[in-house]
């Protein structure tokens, strides 16, 4: 059930809502950074190490989420025995995009509210975190990773409902893992051109267009994947 065209759209989504993402926690990206010893922020090739093992642990955690979310949908769906059931998924899937878009142009406020679900736990692991600094070595770094994988992010959380949609729990986790994998060119990045994409992502007109981009992408998956059903 999981079509390249859903694989792609969440490798997208990752891709472009990162520009969101630094300008909202660009800062964390630097503390990431900043709680590494002088002497791994001193040596470029060590650096990118460090910052890829922080990625990694994240994309690890998103998996994880992914497989809950997509092993929960699946078990929602088969106990209400719908036979309509994929095209509600579809459904919510779809809407979970658009409201991506429409949290990144910003033109919705009250969306941004979906951040609060996650505080509760981020409140939990936030010690946890602030206890492997500074991160000396890579097993920590890939510990911080996976703390750092539940920030309270709303985008996360709607391209995690999205993955409840995605039929089982392994392409939940792969919805989760291409999603992740479009975060990756940009938060790597970030720490050696920061000047550049934080100028890109803070401008309001970029995020827009994003936003739309996403939209539109999102209407177009609706006519995509049903062409198959037809040969």
């Amino acid at each position: 059930m999981s079509d390249p065209v859903t694989l792609t759209s969440a490798f997208l989504l990752g891709f472009f809502s990162t520009l969101h993402c630094i300008g909202m926690c660009g800062g964390i990206i630097g503390a990431l950074s900043l709680s590494l010893p002088i002497e791994i922020r001193n040596s470029k090739p060590r650096l990118f190490t460090f910052v890829l093992t922080y990625n990694v642990g994240r994309l690890l955690s998103y998996s994880i989420a992914g497989l809950i979310a997509g092993a929960v949908g699946t078990g929602v769906l088969q106990s209400t025995g719908f036979d309509q059931g994929h095209a509600v998924l579809r459904i919510i899937g779809v809407s979970m995009m658009v409201a991506i878009g429409l949290y990144l142009t910003g033109w919705l406020p009250q969306l941004a509210r979906i951040e609060k679900i996650g505080i509760p736990v981020w409140k939990r692991l936030e010690p946890l975190g602030r206890r492997l600094v500074p991160v000396a070595s890579i097993p920590r770094a890939l510990a911080y990773g996976l703390i750092w994988g539940w920030l309270p992010c709303g985008l996360v959380y709607f391209v995690l409902i999205w993955a409840l949609t995605a039929g089982d729990a392994v392409h939940g986790a792969l919805t989760m893992l291409a999603f992740g994998t479009g975060t990756l060119p940009t938060l790597i990045t970030a720490g050696f051109m920061t000047s550049w994409i934080t100028r890109f992502a803070h401008s309001a007109r970029a995020r827009q267009v994003v936003g739309l981009l996403i939209i539109i992408m999102a209407i177009g998956s609706l006519f995509i994947p049903m062409e198959h059903h037809h040969h």
